[in-house]
This record gives C-alpha cells, sequence and structure tokens, in this order.
C-alpha cells in the first residue's frame, strides 16, 4: 500500500477490500509488508535500514491467520473510530477497549497487549503511517533544554526556559502538533543517560555551548528520535551522540543513526543519517587517562554482541571497526559515569568540549 498522509483514508480503503471480496465471496484478504530479517536491507545511499518490497498476505479463511485478521480488523476499526471522534489515545487504551470475550465463546480478542501492539505495527507498515497519525501515542520519554522555540498544539514554549526538569518531548512531534518557531542552537547534543543529562543541564552545558541537550532515557522512544530526525532535517544542526562505551551504547546509536529493523518502514522518518558518535569509547580511557577501576569487565554476552556488531555494514567504517578490536582486545567496557571519576563536572567542562573542538568523532 501507498505512503497515506490521512490514513482514515488508508483505513477505508482496507475496509472496502474486505467487504469486496466478502461479497464477491472470495477468501478476505490482506496484503502486510513482511518485518522479519528476510525483508530488510541497508541501503547505502540513503545510509538508512530499509524495508523490502516482499509482502505476506493474512486472510480469513487460513485458520493459521484467523485469530490476527480478526485482531486486525478490530484494531483497524477502532483506529478508524477514534480519527472520526478527533481524540487521541494510547496503545494502552486501545489494548483495554478491544479487550472483550467474544460472544457465546470463552475466546477473548486479545489476551495481552503484547498481542495487540504488533496488530499496530502491521497496520502501520501497510499503510506507511505513523500511528501518532491514527491518533495513538505512547508515554513520554525523552527530554529537551536548550535555545529552541516551540508551538506546542497552539501554546508556546521555551525550552531554555524549563528548569531542571526540561521540555517532555511527546510522543507525537509532527508538524502539525510540534512547530519549530525560533532556535539559535548549533547543534543537538543526544545524551542516552537521564543522569548525565541532568548534570549537563545543571551545568548550563546548553547555554555555555549554544546547543539543544536532549536525553532518550536510555534507547529513545519513536516520538524522540523523531523529532532528532526533524532537528537535523529541517532545523539543519548536527547531531551529536554521547553514549556508554558498551554493546548497548553503541546500539541505540545506530538506531538513531539508520534506524531499526523492527522499524524499518518508519527509517526516513525515524533515523538521522549524518549523525556523529561523540563518546564514550574504550579508546577514551589512555585519552583522557582514567583510572583503570572504573572500567568493567565484559562478559561473554558482550563479546558475542560486539563480534556481531562488527559484521554489521554500518559499523564497518575503519574508526568504528578499530573501536570495536579495541573493545574486545581491552576486554573492558564503561559507562558515562565513570568520567566522573576525574570530577564531577569533568563531563561538561573538560571532555565534551575537547571532543566537540577537535571534532573526535566516530562516523
Amino acid at each position: 500500500m501507498a505512503r497515506h498522509d490521512d490514513p482514515k483514508g488508508g483505513l477505508q480503503d482496507l475496509g472496502r477490500r474486505v467487504v469486496k471480496d466478502i461479497l464477491a465471496e472470495k477468501n478476505p484478504d490482506v496484503p502486510l509488508p513482511i518485518r522479519t530479517l528476510a525483508n530488510i536491507y541497508f541501503d547505502e545511499k540513503s545510509g538508512l535500514v530499509k524495508l523490502g518490497d516482499k509482502v505476506s498476505h493474512r486472510t480469513y479463511l487460513n485458520i493459521a491467520h484467523t485469530r490476527k485478521f480478526m485482531q486486525t480488523m478490530l484494531v483497524a476499526a477502532e483506529c478508524k473510530k477514534i480519527i472520526d471522534q478527533n481524540v487521541t489515545t494510547s496503545i494502552r487504551d486501545l489494548y483495554y477497549a478491544l479487550k472483550h470475550t467474544i460472544p457465546q465463546t470463552q475466546e477473548n480478542t486479545f489476551e495481552e497487549q503484547a498481542e495487540s501492539d504488533p496488530i499496530l505495527e502491521d497496520i502501520e507498515a501497510a499503510m506507511d503511517t505513523l500511528r501518532e497519525r491514527l491518533h495513538l501515542q505512547a508515554d513520554r520519554k525523552g527530554y529537551l533544554a536548550g535555545p529552541l522555540a516551540i508551538r506546542d498544539t497552539g501554546d508556546m514554549i521555551d525550552a531554555a526556559r524549563m528548569g531542571s526538569s526540561g521540555w517532555a518531548i511527546p510522543s507525537n512531534v509532527e508538524p502539525e502538533i510540534i512547530e519549530f518557531k525560533d532556535c539559535t542552537a548549533d547543534f543537538v547534543l543526544v545524551i542516552e543517560k537521564d543522569a548525565v543529562w541532568q548534570r549537563l543541564n545543571e551545568d548550563k552545558f546548553w547555554r555555555k555551548h549554544n546547543c539543544l541537550i536532549l536525553t532518550g532515557k536510555g534507547q529513545p522512544a519513536r516520538g524522540t528520535r523523531r523529532l532528532i530526525n526533524r532537528l537535523h532535517t529541517e532545523l539543519k544542526l548536527p547531531i551529536y551522540v554521547l553514549a556508554d562505551a558498551d554493546p548497548w551504547g553503541y546500539y541505540i546509536y545506530s538506531v538513531i543513526k539508520q534506524g531499526s529493523i523492527n522499524l524499518s518502514f518508519l527509517s526516513d522518518r525515524l533515523g538521522t543519517p549524518d549523525a556523529k558518535y561523540i563518546g564514550l569509547t574504550t579508546q577514551d580511557v589512555k585519552t583522557f587517562k582514567l583510572p583503570s577501576q572504573v572500567t568493567i569487565k565484559m562478559n561473554q554476552g558482550d563479546i558475542k554482541r560486539t563480534n556481531e556488531m562488527m559484521n554489521y555494514v554500518w559499523f564497518k567504517p575503519a574508526p568504528w571497526q578499530k573501536e570495536l578490536t579495541h573493545m574486545l582486545e581491552a576486554g573492558h567496557k564503561l559507562e558515562l559515569e565513570a568520567l566522573s571519576s576525574k570530577g564531577i563536572k569533568f563531563i561538561s567542562e573538560t571532555y565534551l568540549p575537547q571532543k566537540i573542538k577537535g571534532k573526535d568523532f566516530l562516523p
């Protein structure tokens, strides 16, 4: 199916096709993009993980599909209902709104939210749209501070005047909801950990270095990744990512940069291929003379994951191969908080300024 700027039309098209099949006494069929590794590829030209063109067919009269077919129709119908009502709800509320026992049976439509969430992603992928355009949202997770003025559903927000908490990034950051009004920042610093973001916000790092500081509190939620994408593509701001020197931190960076396998159909809106990795790296232990006591020994899972990452196309550039090889040879990883061993403000007053001035980034 083609991308639908107005997903209500896509939902109506889906319903019409199913009704047409029923009236023609055909097996109702919903074509869905295959969202598995077998249908994912890395597009080197765009620098994004993308979804291939393989399609599966979810049919009602296939007993292996019947339950999911029913669930797909329920989710699609509920999405159209809330769009018609011009209201927004959470993906948790969607699950509870649809969960009930089918009349004259002991069968529930859904047993848990782990069933409804993938169905929703199927519909997003089929229509090449965002769930936020289906009037659905997830919990807020990210925070931002710095010289950026925003119009948020009609209200003006100054992210430089949000105190210690910063501006909470909503699930829906599409232009019709979040409008950028004024920004004087030179770059965006995306920080893996909330505690480190708090440190930099308290030190007013964003003011001293004229930037935006943003945290996704671990792996950024979709709204946060979409905002990063918009800040770069619309405001032309460089994106620098600050994460732990371990496989998980590097994975978080890769998801911000080229998107994720699970949401490959949204990579052009969630990925930011021009993002750079500012640190932390295991090589920083020597460069910044960090005490060996702050390093953490890699476990077998870390070693296995690092070896896997070395084979990923996006980690093939020589600087990344050097870092991953160094991590394996050193046998240790470290967290951003390790920088505090050099002083509580070392990260804001020495580490980051030196990295930024020297453009010491990994691609």
